[in-house]
């Protein structure tokens, strides 16, 4: 069964869509694994700051089904998609990789490519998945957190409970 990583992310009703989204995606998909939760100032606009996870679990569906439940999820959060790519949102679910699966669609790219371009996704990923390597450049992630330009893109833990 391959493992998938999801990014999570929220700058608007944060606590409440965050909580939300980790025990919906849990119902759904059973044991996750959850990384601590990431501050960040918002990237590629002016807007709040984001909390930012990674959630993993192991799931015998295609990726092709995951995504409308992501979708659905979000929904559920608020979430209005809109043209404008950077923005700010209730929820942002990204599937990030499923197994080492490297394909391209006309609406996704796995693995996804902020996974070495962001440092709210890179830093969570590579606490939970420390030694798995990226499916494309075969690096470990903890090793490529390790290399990011952190000063770059500062992020901060949070105290944060899904109680």
């Amino acid at each position: 069964m391959p493992r998938v990583w999801l990014s999570l992310g929220s700058n608007q009703n944060r606590d409440v869509s965050i909580r939300g989204a980790v025990k919906a995606l849990d119902e759904q998909f059973g044991p996750l694994v959850v990384s601590r939760v990431y501050e960040s100032d918002a990237v590629g606009f002016s807007g709040e700051p984001f909390y930012n996870l990674v959630v993993g679990f192991d799931s015998e569906l295609p990726h092709e089904a995951l995504m409308p439940r992501f979708r659905q999820i979000e929904a559920d959060f608020g979430r209005q998609r809109g043209s404008e790519k950077f923005s700010s949102r209730t929820l942002d679910i990204d599937l990030l990789t499923y197994g080492d699966l490297v394909q391209k669609g006309e609406s996704y790219e796995l693995p996804r490519d902020e996974i070495e371009k962001y440092s709210f996704v890179l830093c969570p990923l590579a606490e939970v998945a420390p030694d798995q390597c990226h499916p494309v450049t075969g690096e470990q992630f903890a090793k490529m957190w390790a290399a990011f330009d952190q000063a770059t893109q500062p992020l901060w833990p949070v105290e944060f409970s899904f109680d």
